[in-house]
C-alpha cells in the first residue's frame, strides 16, 4: 500500500512546489513508483513538469468532481517510474462546488485510496490556503512535510497551519501525523537564516530534517525547463541538497 503524503503551508512562495516535486522524482529514480498529486488551481507541479495546462484535458478536477477513473487523468512525466494526477484552471472553481457535495471533506481520498496499490509514494502538492482543497489533502494523507523558507515571516502562519493539521486529526483523519519540517531557500552568510533556523528547531524538535535547501538560482530555473532538478543540473547544489532530503526521507520510513 501507497504511503500518501501532503506538502502543505498556506504562505505562498516557500519552495513547497519545488520541493514536492524534486523529491518525487528522485524518489522515482531510486526505483519507487511515484504519483504527484497537484492540487493546487495555479498548477505549477503541472507546468513544472513540462505540460501546459491549457493542454490538460483531464485532471485532478475531473477525477474529484466528475468522479472520473483516475487511469484516465493521470499522465506519466519526463522521469520513469513517476506520474502526475495534474491541474487545470477548473480547479479553481472546485473549492465552491465541493461546498455541495456530501462528505466534501473525504473526496480527494476516496479518489486516492483506489490508487494505493499501484504506487509506493502518492504526493500532494497542496494550495498556499487552508481552503477545502488543502483540507481535503490532510484528511486523504498518512503524513504532511512542512517546507519552511529560512526568512523573517516563516513562523507567521505556522500555528494557524498546525491548529488546521490538529483539527483534521481531532475531526478528520486520526491517523495523520507529521513527517517533518524542511527548511528551504537557506542563506548559511544571513544571521536572519540561523536565527529563524534556529527557532524553527526549537518548535518542531527533531521532526526537522536535518538537510536544509540552500538557495539556488539552477532550482529557480528548473520549472521554466518543465523538468525537475535532476534532469536540469544534477551537480547543483540544489540537486545535490533534494537528492540528500529525499535519501533523509527514506532513512525515517519505517523497514518492511
Amino acid at each position: 500500500m501507497g504511503k500518501i503524503i501532503a506538502f502543505s503551508n498556506q504562505k505562498g512562495g516557500v519552495g513547497k512546489t519545488t520541493t514536492c516535486v524534486n523529491m518525487s522524482a528522485y524518489l522515482a529514480s531510486m526505483g519507487k513508483k511515484c504519483l504527484i498529486v497537484d492540487l493546487d488551481p495555479q498548477g505549477n507541479a503541472t507546468t513544472g513538469l513540462g505540460f501546459a495546462k491549457s493542454d490538460v484535458k483531464n485532471s485532478v478536477y475531473n477525477a474529484m468532481i466528475d468522479e472520473m477513473p483516475l487511469a484516465d487523468a493521470v499522465m506519466k512525466t519526463c522521469v520513469d517510474n513517476l506520474d502526475i494526477l495534474p491541474s487545470n484552471i477548473d480547479l479553481a472553481g472546485a473549492e465552491v462546488e465541493l461546498v455541495y457535495i456530501k462528505d466534501r471533506e473525504h473526496v480527494l481520498k476516496k479518489v486516492l485510496e483506489k490508487a494505493r496499490a499501484s504506487y509506493d509514494f502518492i504526493t500532494i502538492d497542496c494550495p498556499p490556503s487552508l481552503g477545502l482543497l488543502t483540507i481535503n489533502a490532510l484528511a486523504a494523507a498518512d503524513t504532511v512535510i512542512i517546507p519552511i523558507q529560512s526568512e523573517y515571516y516563516a513562523m507567521e502562519g505556522l500555528s494557524q497551519l498546525m491548529n488546521t493539521i490538529k483539527l483534521v486529526v481531532k475531526h478528520l483523519n486520526e491517523n495523520l501525523k507529521i513527517e517533518g519540517v524542511v527548511l528551504t531557500m537557506n542563506d548559511n552568510r544571513a544571521l536572519i537564516s540561523r536565527q529563524i533556523s534556529s527557532e524553527i528547531k526549537k518548535f518542531f524538535g527533531k521532526r526537522v530534517f536535518e538537510t536544509v535547501i540552500p538557495r539556488n538560482i539552477r532550482l529557480a530555473e528548473a520549472p521554466s525547463h518543465g523538468v525537475p532538478i535532476m534532469l536540469h543540473d544534477v551537480r547543483c547544489s540544489g540537486a545535490k541538497a533534494y537528492l540528500a532530503f529525499t535519501e533523509e526521507f527514506l532513512s525515517r520510513q519505517p523497514k518492511k
